[in-house]
């Protein structure tokens, strides 16, 4: 099985930054597309960001020029740098992971969340 920890939510002010952090662990012999979605109080789960395996990437609109994803596959991490935060940034933040285990199995991982809240 494969597990995803993630960590660096918080709360910050309006213009601040986070630097989110998705460590994969477990039985893996490969990590394909890495991904940041986030859920709002009463909105639906967005897409804010996704890396594929050969590095490329893509953006919600509402997070082009702020946020930045990118992936170190000697540690297994998928990260979101965060600047220019604003209020309507605020929701809980999952990573989810497409990985092919050691058995042979290829499917998608998603983290435990994170809370992000910007407010002054």
């Amino acid at each position: 099985q494969v597990q995803l920890v993630e960590s660096g939510g918080g709360l910050v002010q309006p213009g601040g930054s986070l630097r989110l952090s998705c460590a994969a662990s477990g039985s893996i012999l490969s990590l394909r597309n890495m991904a940041w979605y986030r859920l709002a109080p009463g909105k639906q789960r967005e897409l804010v960001a996704v890396i594929t395996s050969g590095g490329s990437t893509n953006y919600a609109d509402s997070v082009k020029g702020r946020f930045t994803i990118s992936r170190d596959n000697a540690k297994k991490t998928v990260y979101l740098q965060m600047n220019g935060l604003k209020p309507e940034d605020t929701a809980v933040y999952y990573c989810n992971v497409e990985a092919v285990s050691a058995f042979g199995s290829f499917r998608d991982y998603w983290g435990q969340g994170t809370q992000v809240t910007v407010s002054s």
